[in-house]
Protein backbone atom coordinates (compact mmCIF):
# COMPACT_ATOMS: atom_id res chain seq x y z
CA UNK A 1 0.00 0.00 0.00
CA UNK A 2 1.23 3.62 -1.06
CA UNK A 3 2.23 6.29 1.97
CA UNK A 4 -0.72 8.37 2.12
CA UNK A 5 1.68 11.51 3.25
CA UNK A 6 5.17 11.69 2.73
CA UNK A 7 7.62 14.26 4.82
CA UNK A 8 10.62 15.61 3.44
CA UNK A 9 13.81 17.01 6.09
CA UNK A 10 16.09 18.79 3.81
CA UNK A 11 15.64 19.43 0.02
CA UNK A 12 18.09 19.55 -1.97
CA UNK A 13 20.25 17.71 -4.97
CA UNK A 14 18.87 13.99 -4.08
CA UNK A 15 15.97 15.00 -1.61
CA UNK A 16 14.96 17.41 -4.10
CA UNK A 17 14.67 14.61 -6.84
CA UNK A 18 13.12 12.21 -5.19
CA UNK A 19 10.41 14.43 -3.97
CA UNK A 20 10.23 15.40 -7.42
CA UNK A 21 10.14 11.56 -8.59
CA UNK A 22 7.32 10.87 -6.45
CA UNK A 23 5.31 13.96 -7.26
CA UNK A 24 5.57 13.05 -10.78
CA UNK A 25 4.34 9.13 -10.01
CA UNK A 26 2.22 9.98 -7.43
CA UNK A 27 0.41 13.66 -8.12
CA UNK A 28 -2.21 12.60 -4.98
CA UNK A 29 0.68 12.23 -2.44
CA UNK A 30 1.01 15.19 -0.75
CA UNK A 31 4.49 16.16 0.41
CA UNK A 32 5.76 18.37 3.06
CA UNK A 33 8.97 20.02 3.52
CA UNK A 34 11.67 21.57 5.84
CA UNK A 35 15.04 22.65 4.81
CA UNK A 36 17.08 25.63 6.20
CA UNK A 37 16.68 27.31 3.14
CA UNK A 38 13.53 29.30 2.35
CA UNK A 39 14.29 30.05 -0.77
CA UNK A 40 14.32 25.96 -1.83
CA UNK A 41 11.31 25.77 -0.12
CA UNK A 42 9.44 28.56 -1.90
CA UNK A 43 11.04 27.14 -5.39
CA UNK A 44 9.40 23.42 -4.19
CA UNK A 45 6.34 25.14 -3.67
CA UNK A 46 6.16 27.25 -6.58
CA UNK A 47 6.77 23.98 -8.58
CA UNK A 48 3.85 22.29 -6.71
CA UNK A 49 6.28 19.87 -5.98
CA UNK A 50 5.29 20.11 -1.76
CA UNK A 51 2.11 21.05 -0.23
CA UNK A 52 3.69 22.49 2.84
CA UNK A 53 6.70 24.06 3.59
CA UNK A 54 7.33 23.90 7.41
CA UNK A 55 9.49 25.99 9.33
CA UNK A 56 10.95 23.15 11.48
CA UNK A 57 10.49 19.58 12.75
CA UNK A 58 7.15 19.94 13.90
CA UNK A 59 4.02 17.97 14.55
CA UNK A 60 3.23 18.63 10.71
CA UNK A 61 5.51 15.31 9.91
CA UNK A 62 3.34 13.57 13.13
CA UNK A 63 1.06 12.30 10.12
CA UNK A 64 3.49 10.95 7.59
CA UNK A 65 3.94 7.60 6.57
CA UNK A 66 7.31 8.00 5.25
CA UNK A 67 9.71 10.67 6.53
CA UNK A 68 12.77 11.10 4.67
CA UNK A 69 15.96 12.39 6.57
CA UNK A 70 17.85 14.07 3.13
CA UNK A 71 20.07 16.83 5.46
CA UNK A 72 23.78 16.70 5.27
CA UNK A 73 25.36 13.37 6.66
CA UNK A 74 25.99 14.81 10.31
CA UNK A 75 22.88 16.81 10.64
CA UNK A 76 20.64 13.90 10.26
CA UNK A 77 21.18 12.89 13.52
CA UNK A 78 20.41 16.36 15.25
CA UNK A 79 16.75 15.49 13.71
CA UNK A 80 16.55 11.66 15.20
CA UNK A 81 15.57 12.85 18.90
CA UNK A 82 13.04 14.82 17.34
CA UNK A 83 11.14 12.38 14.90
CA UNK A 84 11.61 9.71 18.16
CA UNK A 85 8.64 12.31 19.68
CA UNK A 86 6.55 11.80 16.09
CA UNK A 87 6.81 8.17 16.09
CA UNK A 88 3.38 6.31 15.19
CA UNK A 89 2.90 2.75 14.90
CA UNK A 90 3.10 2.91 10.71
CA UNK A 91 5.53 5.26 10.17
CA UNK A 92 8.77 4.13 8.37
CA UNK A 93 11.68 6.55 8.57
CA UNK A 94 14.83 6.51 6.18
CA UNK A 95 17.44 8.77 4.78
CA UNK A 96 19.44 8.96 1.41
CA UNK A 97 22.86 9.50 2.99
CA UNK A 98 26.14 7.57 1.45
CA UNK A 99 27.53 7.20 4.62
CA UNK A 100 25.38 4.76 6.85
CA UNK A 101 26.98 4.14 9.90
CA UNK A 102 26.73 6.89 11.51
CA UNK A 103 22.87 7.08 11.62
CA UNK A 104 22.29 3.37 12.22
CA UNK A 105 24.20 3.69 15.46
CA UNK A 106 22.28 6.73 16.00
CA UNK A 107 18.82 5.10 15.39
CA UNK A 108 20.01 1.94 17.58
CA UNK A 109 19.61 4.20 20.93
CA UNK A 110 15.85 4.76 20.16
CA UNK A 111 15.10 0.89 19.74
CA UNK A 112 11.55 1.98 19.57
CA UNK A 113 11.99 4.06 16.72
CA UNK A 114 14.58 1.50 15.38
CA UNK A 115 11.51 -0.67 14.13
CA UNK A 116 10.91 1.87 12.01
CA UNK A 117 14.17 2.54 9.94
CA UNK A 118 15.15 1.91 6.77
CA UNK A 119 18.40 3.19 5.73
CA UNK A 120 18.16 3.94 2.02
CA UNK A 121 21.30 5.63 -0.40
CA UNK A 122 19.93 6.10 -4.22
CA UNK A 123 23.46 5.97 -6.17
CA UNK A 124 22.14 8.60 -8.74
CA UNK A 125 23.46 12.44 -8.61
CA UNK A 126 25.44 14.55 -10.22
CA UNK A 127 28.59 16.57 -8.79
CA UNK A 128 26.19 19.90 -8.94
CA UNK A 129 23.91 20.77 -5.54
CA UNK A 130 21.07 22.25 -4.89
CA UNK A 131 17.73 21.76 -5.43
CA UNK A 132 17.68 24.02 -8.53
CA UNK A 133 19.74 20.91 -9.76
CA UNK A 134 17.51 18.20 -8.80
CA UNK A 135 15.74 16.34 -11.60
CA UNK A 136 12.20 14.45 -11.59
CA UNK A 137 14.51 11.40 -13.26
CA UNK A 138 17.28 11.11 -11.69
CA UNK A 139 16.03 8.18 -10.65
CA UNK A 140 15.61 6.11 -12.83
CA UNK A 141 16.83 2.72 -13.63
CA UNK A 142 19.29 3.42 -10.87
CA UNK A 143 20.17 1.48 -7.92
CA UNK A 144 19.08 2.42 -4.80
CA UNK A 145 20.59 0.53 -1.56
CA UNK A 146 18.68 0.08 1.45
CA UNK A 147 19.95 -1.01 4.41
CA UNK A 148 16.90 -1.98 7.20
CA UNK A 149 18.10 -2.53 10.65
CA UNK A 150 17.73 -6.01 12.24
CA UNK A 151 14.60 -5.03 13.95
CA UNK A 152 12.47 -3.32 11.25
CA UNK A 153 9.63 -5.89 10.14
CA UNK A 154 9.71 -7.96 7.02
CA UNK A 155 6.59 -6.94 5.77
CA UNK A 156 7.60 -2.95 6.43
CA UNK A 157 11.33 -3.84 3.98
CA UNK A 158 9.00 -5.30 1.13
CA UNK A 159 6.94 -2.81 1.66
CA UNK A 160 8.97 -0.36 1.03
CA UNK A 161 10.99 -2.08 -1.85
CA UNK A 162 7.90 -2.42 -3.55
CA UNK A 163 7.79 1.94 -3.44
CA UNK A 164 11.32 2.21 -4.46
CA UNK A 165 10.99 0.16 -7.61
CA UNK A 166 7.63 2.09 -8.26
CA UNK A 167 9.67 5.46 -8.20
CA UNK A 168 11.44 3.66 -11.32
CA UNK A 169 15.03 2.80 -9.29
CA UNK A 170 16.39 -0.67 -8.62
CA UNK A 171 16.56 -1.59 -5.25
CA UNK A 172 19.90 -3.51 -3.42
CA UNK A 173 19.35 -4.61 0.12
CA UNK A 174 23.10 -4.49 2.10
CA UNK A 175 24.09 -4.54 5.50
CA UNK A 176 24.83 -0.88 6.40
CA UNK A 177 28.43 -2.04 7.15
CA UNK A 178 29.04 -3.23 4.24
CA UNK A 179 27.31 -0.38 2.19
CA UNK A 180 30.07 1.70 3.85
CA UNK A 181 32.37 -0.69 2.32
CA UNK A 182 31.52 -0.69 -0.79
CA UNK A 183 30.54 2.74 -1.63
CA UNK A 184 34.26 3.97 0.31
CA UNK A 185 36.12 1.69 -2.23
CA UNK A 186 33.84 2.83 -5.87
CA UNK A 187 32.41 6.39 -4.91
CA UNK A 188 34.58 7.80 -1.31
CA UNK A 189 38.15 7.01 -2.12
CA UNK A 190 38.39 7.69 -5.91
CA UNK A 191 36.53 11.20 -4.85
CA UNK A 192 39.75 12.13 -2.57
CA UNK A 193 42.30 10.53 -5.28
CA UNK A 194 40.53 12.98 -7.82
CA UNK A 195 41.00 15.90 -5.49
CA UNK A 196 44.27 14.79 -4.07
CA UNK A 197 45.44 14.62 -8.25
CA UNK A 198 43.80 17.95 -9.13
CA UNK A 199 45.73 20.10 -6.18
CA UNK A 200 48.71 18.21 -7.23
CA UNK A 201 48.32 19.41 -10.98
CA UNK A 202 47.42 22.80 -9.66
CA UNK A 203 50.54 22.86 -7.56
CA UNK A 204 52.51 21.99 -10.69
CA UNK A 205 51.18 24.39 -12.61
CA UNK A 206 53.17 27.39 -14.15
CA UNK A 207 51.89 31.07 -14.02
CA UNK A 208 50.62 31.05 -18.23
CA UNK A 209 48.28 28.30 -16.54
CA UNK A 210 49.44 25.77 -19.18
CA UNK A 211 48.27 22.46 -17.56
CA UNK A 212 45.02 24.03 -16.90
CA UNK A 213 44.18 25.55 -20.43
CA UNK A 214 45.94 21.91 -22.08
CA UNK A 215 43.88 19.60 -19.81
CA UNK A 216 42.23 16.73 -21.52
CA UNK A 217 39.66 14.09 -21.76
CA UNK A 218 41.55 11.52 -19.68
CA UNK A 219 42.66 14.12 -16.61
CA UNK A 220 38.74 15.77 -16.98
CA UNK A 221 37.08 12.34 -16.55
CA UNK A 222 38.52 11.21 -13.75
CA UNK A 223 38.69 14.02 -12.17
CA UNK A 224 35.02 15.18 -12.68
CA UNK A 225 33.92 14.46 -8.94
CA UNK A 226 36.66 17.34 -8.09
CA UNK A 227 33.71 19.72 -8.55
CA UNK A 228 31.60 17.95 -6.38
CA UNK A 229 30.23 20.09 -3.14
CA UNK A 230 32.92 20.08 -0.56
CA UNK A 231 30.45 20.46 2.60
CA UNK A 232 29.38 17.27 1.30
CA UNK A 233 32.80 15.15 1.32
CA UNK A 234 33.84 17.31 4.46
CA UNK A 235 30.67 15.48 6.03
CA UNK A 236 31.37 12.28 4.17
CA UNK A 237 35.16 11.71 5.41
CA UNK A 238 34.10 12.54 8.78
CA UNK A 239 31.23 10.35 8.94
CA UNK A 240 33.11 6.89 6.76
CA UNK A 241 36.46 8.05 8.18
CA UNK A 242 37.96 4.69 9.34
CA UNK A 243 36.64 3.21 6.65
CA UNK A 244 38.48 5.95 3.59
CA UNK A 245 41.95 5.68 5.94
CA UNK A 246 41.77 2.10 5.61
CA UNK A 247 41.12 2.42 1.85
CA UNK A 248 43.98 5.05 1.20
CA UNK A 249 46.26 2.39 2.99
CA UNK A 250 45.53 -0.18 0.35
CA UNK A 251 45.63 2.45 -2.40
CA UNK A 252 48.90 3.26 -1.31
CA UNK A 253 50.09 -0.36 -1.24
CA UNK A 254 48.97 -0.93 -4.89
CA UNK A 255 50.06 2.78 -6.33
CA UNK A 256 53.65 1.84 -5.00
CA UNK A 257 52.96 -1.87 -6.42
CA UNK A 258 52.43 0.49 -9.62
CA UNK A 259 55.65 2.40 -9.49
CA UNK A 260 57.34 -0.53 -9.47
CA UNK A 261 56.27 -2.56 -12.32
CA UNK A 262 56.92 0.92 -14.16
CA UNK A 263 60.36 1.29 -12.58
CA UNK A 264 61.23 -2.41 -13.67
CA UNK A 265 61.03 -1.47 -17.39
CA UNK A 266 59.19 -4.89 -18.10
CA UNK A 267 56.65 -4.15 -20.72
CA UNK A 268 55.01 -7.24 -21.04
CA UNK A 269 54.55 -6.60 -16.74
CA UNK A 270 53.09 -2.85 -17.89
CA UNK A 271 50.86 -3.74 -20.65
CA UNK A 272 49.38 -6.91 -18.19
CA UNK A 273 49.16 -3.84 -16.04
CA UNK A 274 46.75 -2.02 -17.93
CA UNK A 275 44.99 -4.98 -19.89
CA UNK A 276 43.85 -6.49 -16.02
CA UNK A 277 42.68 -3.08 -15.40
CA UNK A 278 41.00 -2.14 -18.72
CA UNK A 279 39.27 -5.84 -19.01
CA UNK A 280 37.59 -5.37 -15.52
CA UNK A 281 36.30 -1.99 -16.68
CA UNK A 282 35.05 -2.80 -20.02
CA UNK A 283 33.32 -5.80 -18.22
CA UNK A 284 31.16 -2.78 -16.53
CA UNK A 285 27.62 -3.65 -17.58
CA UNK A 286 26.16 -0.19 -18.60
CA UNK A 287 22.68 -1.92 -18.88
CA UNK A 288 22.23 -3.43 -15.21
CA UNK A 289 20.75 -0.49 -14.32
CA UNK A 290 23.32 1.68 -12.39
CA UNK A 291 25.38 2.81 -15.20
CA UNK A 292 23.47 4.34 -18.37
CA UNK A 293 23.52 3.96 -21.96
CA UNK A 294 25.75 7.55 -23.63
CA UNK A 295 24.14 7.75 -26.83
CA UNK A 296 26.97 9.91 -28.22
CA UNK A 297 28.45 11.07 -31.49
CA UNK A 298 31.58 12.86 -32.69
CA UNK A 299 31.62 14.77 -36.29
CA UNK A 300 34.37 16.49 -38.26
CA UNK A 301 33.09 20.71 -38.43
CA UNK A 302 34.62 23.37 -40.37
CA UNK A 303 35.39 26.02 -38.22
CA UNK A 304 33.33 28.95 -39.82
CA UNK A 305 30.42 30.80 -38.51
CA UNK A 306 27.11 29.11 -38.26
CA UNK A 307 28.61 25.42 -38.34
CA UNK A 308 27.05 24.64 -35.04
CA UNK A 309 23.41 26.05 -35.91
CA UNK A 310 22.98 24.29 -39.34
CA UNK A 311 23.50 20.99 -37.58
CA UNK A 312 21.13 21.91 -34.68
CA UNK A 313 19.06 22.90 -37.50
CA UNK A 314 19.01 20.16 -39.39
CA UNK A 315 18.53 17.77 -36.42
CA UNK A 316 15.40 19.97 -35.07
CA UNK A 317 13.93 20.08 -38.39
CA UNK A 318 13.96 16.19 -38.35
CA UNK A 319 12.28 16.22 -34.41
CA UNK A 320 15.74 14.86 -33.43
CA UNK A 321 16.31 16.29 -29.91
CA UNK A 322 19.81 17.27 -28.49
CA UNK A 323 20.92 16.18 -24.81
CA UNK A 324 24.02 18.32 -25.51
CA UNK A 325 26.41 19.65 -27.79
CA UNK A 326 29.94 21.15 -27.70
CA UNK A 327 33.67 21.47 -29.13
CA UNK A 328 36.22 19.12 -28.31
CA UNK A 329 39.20 21.88 -27.74
CA UNK A 330 41.33 18.99 -26.74
CA UNK A 331 41.15 15.59 -28.55
CA UNK A 332 44.05 13.57 -27.43
CA UNK A 333 41.94 10.53 -27.18
CA UNK A 334 39.44 11.86 -29.73
CA UNK A 335 38.02 11.95 -33.19
CA UNK A 336 36.08 14.48 -34.00
CA UNK A 337 36.04 18.35 -33.48
CA UNK A 338 31.97 18.55 -32.38
CA UNK A 339 30.19 16.04 -30.08
CA UNK A 340 26.46 15.48 -29.83
CA UNK A 341 24.65 13.30 -27.10
CA UNK A 342 21.24 12.17 -27.91
CA UNK A 343 18.41 11.34 -25.09
CA UNK A 344 18.31 7.49 -26.79
CA UNK A 345 18.88 5.14 -29.04
CA UNK A 346 16.60 5.62 -31.91
CA UNK A 347 17.33 9.50 -31.72
CA UNK A 348 21.05 8.54 -32.30
CA UNK A 349 20.68 6.08 -34.49
CA UNK A 350 18.29 8.81 -36.83
CA UNK A 351 20.87 11.59 -36.50
CA UNK A 352 23.77 8.96 -37.81
CA UNK A 353 21.89 8.48 -41.13
CA UNK A 354 21.29 11.89 -41.60
CA UNK A 355 24.34 13.75 -41.12
CA UNK A 356 25.88 11.38 -42.73
CA UNK A 357 23.31 12.10 -46.12
CA UNK A 358 24.53 15.89 -45.41
CA UNK A 359 27.99 14.41 -46.21
CA UNK A 360 29.27 15.37 -42.37
CA UNK A 361 32.20 12.78 -41.37
CA UNK A 362 30.66 11.29 -38.44
CA UNK A 363 32.30 9.03 -35.71
CA UNK A 364 30.15 6.64 -33.74
CA UNK A 365 31.31 5.66 -30.37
Amino acid sequence: MNPKKIGFIGLGHIGGSVAKTIHRIYPDIPLIAYDTCAKTLAAAMEDGVITEACDGVTDAFADCDYIYLCAPVLDNNEYVQKLSDLLHANMLLTDVGSVKNKIHENIHLFPDLEKHFIGGHPMCGTEHTGYENSTPYMLENAYYVLTPTPTVSHSKVIEFELFIKSIGAIPLILDYKKHDFSVGSISHLPTVIACTLVNLVKGLDDESETLRTIAAGGFKDITRVASSDPCMWENICVANKDQILELIDDFIDKFQETKETIAHGDQAEIRNFFSSAKEYRDSFNINRGALRPIYRLFLDLIDEAGGIATIATILATNSISIKNIGIIHNREFQQGVLQVEFYDHQSYDKAVTLLKRHHYTVYEK
